[in-house]
């Protein structure tokens, strides 16, 4: 049966949650820029987030979606997005429930690709929250079109030389480590022909060009790196799993990312919603308050509706990968559900920053960092139109083609075809015939 209820023993535990991230973390949006999440360096940050990290550990509550085998609780992906839609309201708020990107990601695949050495110097550190790592996959050429990769990891002896550039490394300037993705072998498709790497940062011959922040970040501040890897030296145990997996690899992370993505928006979106009730029912203008004007209570009434669509579908494709446990048999959902976060979040946020007029685009709110968020999750793990590609494909698959030269839906076909069905009932007295009388084409 359907059953849109939560369990009294997790509501408690969301209920906790909420109330922890809106008071004790939260905060912290106003204190530090979102790209210092991962900056170990910074000893304030660091002082702060150290306690509350402590506490989310004595309520059972960090790195929930990994095994208990990992010291996380297990968690399915229902129960996760009901958290993560919590969690998303804040930008320090993954970090600090052990849940944050690209680490959970490198974290999962480490635990499943990952050598004992690899494992033993990153995995626990790793899943403790006291390194941050980097995924290094995009070029500057190509984006995240495999197609055009130049990164390229070539034979030497009984090592490899890695040569090429990649750009937007996030978090490459405070990583302990970087996971990388190179050819490896030019003579098959990509698909087969690519391998990971994972890479101390300090590896002689890894150089970062500059960090790259996002729109309004001052030069250098930002954590987002364009690399060079020149002739730096690998061995066979700094490959991840085998050579050629890459794409096998990836799709472990990037499925479960994506999702996790949309399940974050749902949190912070609502946050934006909020905060445009909340201007509506305290700003008078020609003589009444804004909640009062229709124009506003119709945008009111159509982002609540947006959100709660957006939601329902993020919660649907959780439960679909709990139920067959298999990403590729959602993959279609997920897709769709990554296509409706960046629509969403820049909705939700532009009418935040248009209902508080000059304040709304001023530096003094957060609204401006919202959209460019919405507008970067349109891109991060694959562009929207490459998902839109993904969601039809399978939806076309599904769709067979009409027979006969006309629509299957086409009147006089359908009305000849139910004519024969109910054929005696229309023998009866006092029945038009109609197109029922029709022959098909």
């Amino acid at each position: 049966m359907w059953n849109f209820e939560t369990d009294p023993d997790f509501q408690r535990k969301l209920d906790w949650i909420s109330t922890f991230v809106r008071e004790e973390i939260e905060p912290l949006d106003y204190l530090f820029p979102k790209d210092e999440t991962y900056n170990t360096r910074n000893e304030a940050l660091m002082h702060i987030m150290a306690p509350l990290k402590r506490e989310v550990q004595a309520q059972g509550l960090w790195a929930c979606h990994l095994p208990p085998a990992l010291g996380g609780g297990g968690w399915g992906q229902l129960e996760l997005a009901l958290m993560n839609e919590i969690l998303g309201r804040s930008f320090f708020a993954p970090t600090i429930f052990g849940t944050a990107a690209p680490d959970t990601g490198n974290a999962e695949i480490l635990a499943h690709f990952g050598n004992a050495a690899q494992k033993a110097r990153y995995l626990q550190p790793l899943l403790d929250g006291d390194i941050v790592s980097c995924f290094s996959m995009t070029e500057p050429q190509g984006g995240a079109d495999p197609n055009v990769f130049t990164c390229r990891a070539a034979r030497d002896g009984k090592g490899w030389v890695l040569r090429g550039e990649k750009w937007f490394a996030s978090n490459a300037r405070w990583a302990e480590f970087l996971i990388v993705m190179a050819v490896t072998d030019m003579a098959v498709p990509i698909h087969r022909g690519a391998s990971m790497f994972v890479i101390p940062a300090n590896t002689p011959g890894v150089r970062t060009i500059r960090n790259a922040g996002m729109a309004f970040e001052q030069p250098e501040h930002g954590a987002h790196a364009y690399l060079s890897f020149d002739d730096v030296r690998l061995s066979d145990e700094d490959l991840l799993g085998q050579p050629g997996e890459a794409f096998k690899i990836a799709q472990t992370r990037l499925g479960g990312g994506r999702v996790h993505h949309a399940m974050r928006t749902v949190g912070l979106a609502r946050r934006a919603f909020e905060a445009v009730c909340e201007r509506a029912q305290s700003r008078h203008t020609q003589g009444t308050l804004l909640a009062q004007k229709q124009m506003v209570q119709d945008t009111i009434a159509e982002l609540w509706v947006s959100i709660e669509q957006f939601r329902l579908l993020v919660l649907q494709t959780a439960w679909k990968i709990d139920r067959y446990q298999d990403y590729n048999k959602v993959r279609g959902d997920i897709a769709a559900a990554k296509i409706l976060s960046e629509r969403v979040m820049i909705e939700a946020a532009s009418k935040a920053i248009h209902l508080h007029g000059a304040l709304g685009v001023s530096n003094e709110m957060l609204f401006g960092e919202w959209l460019l968020w919405g507008h970067a999750l349109g891109l991060a793990d694959g562009p929207t139109e490459v998902h839109k590609i993904t969601l039809a494909r399978q939806l076309l698959r599904a769709s067979p083609a009409s027979v006969d030269g006309f629509p299957s839906q086409h009147v006089p076909g359908g009305a000849a075809r139910a004519a024969q069905k109910y054929a005696a009932a229309l023998s009866l007295p006092g029945h038009r015939r109609g197109w029922a009388s029709t022959k098909i084409a």
